[in-house]
């Protein structure tokens, strides 16, 4: 007689074998957002800002954006870890007066993993939402204030140089001259650097990605794209120098026409883009104002949490 195998036949399983599949059926069945015994693993439970939902590459976030000055308040501990991303951008500079450089873009933050659990909930981050600078009236335009999210915080865009003060004003990033030099960018130091200096004779303000162009008719330095919001958006552009300038891409407003007396164009609100300059001739037309700064907070959520 043959050996007989002492192992049940298929399709027959004994008790123990039953264990194992129904134990690997749980532990690998069930699906994103849950750990091996099926539990969902929730995401942190915030306020503040406006809040939306987004799923990118097979991930769920939940991201607040500030155009105003509140507080972020994390109600409720998650379990995916009480860490958040952001974007903090302050306002932008403003343009310069006559034959004037571009406002520098507001600094330009971000980071991931930030811890936001301090050991009890709620409990609130202050959020500032920093203003752009008014341009120049009869000489540089202003600076824009800072942004904050609790510690974090972005300095405000330099203003552009002007008629009688050429130099461009140092800030998050510097504004561009008029007859001078550029405003410093990255001031005060951060690393990575929140911004870049502006360029010289009648140049454009430096943007979170690079520096203002030299003049004359220099334009503004290039923001830096983010997908913080859920779609890919540039912002913390620089604005444009004397004469014509183009705003740099992210919110920099173009400088006005040679001696068409006409303003500078503002930095799209938002953004932190820097002012465009005022070029010369009569007319009533000022600097551009520095557009206004920006906060995200964003987290992972678990595919079916709202």
């Amino acid at each position: 007689m043959g050996v007989r195998s002492s192992q049940p036949r298929s399709p027959n399983l004994n008790k123990t074998d039953g264990h194992l599949v129904e134990y690997f059926r749980n532990a690998f069945s069930a699906g994103g957002g849950a750990n091996a015994t099926g539990v969902q693993l929730n995401g942190l439970t915030a306020t503040g800002g406006t809040r939306t939902t987004y799923t990118d590459g097979g991930t769920k976030y939940a991201v607040h954006r500030f155009t105003s000055s509140g507080a972020f308040t994390v109600t409720a501990p998650g379990d995916r870890g009480d860490t958040v991303d952001y974007l903090v951008i302050a306002g932008g500079g403003g343009g310069g007066f006559n034959q004037g450089g571009g406002g520098g873009a507001g600094g330009y933050r971000t980071g991931t993993s930030f811890p936001v659990n301090p050991g009890s909930f709620p409990a609130p981050f202050s959020v500032q939402v920093g203003g752009g600078g008014g341009g120049g009236t009869s000489d540089r335009g202003a600076s824009g204030t800072p942004s904050y999210f609790g510690p974090i915080v972005s300095h405000g865009g330099g203003g552009g140089g002007g008629v009688s003060t050429g130099d461009g004003r140092s800030g998050g990033s510097g504004g561009g001259s008029g007859n001078g030099n550029g405003g410093a960018g990255n001031t005060p130091p951060f690393s990575p650097p929140q911004g870049n200096p502006g360029g010289n004779s009648y140049s454009g303000g430096g943007g979170a990605g690079a520096a203002g162009s030299n003049g004359p008719g220099g334009a503004g330095g290039a923001g830096l794209p983010s997908t913080i919001s859920g779609s890919d958006v540039t912002r913390a552009g620089g604005g444009g120098g004397h004469p014509g300038g183009a705003g740099g891409a992210g919110g920099g407003g173009a400088a006005s026409a040679d001696n068409d007396g006409t303003s500078g164009v503002a930095g799209s609100a938002n953004t932190g883009g820097g002012g465009g300059a005022r070029t010369g001739g009569g007319g009533p037309g000022v600097g551009g104002a520095g557009g206004s700064g920006v906060v995200f907070v964003r987290y992972e959520l678990a595919p079916t949490q709202s």
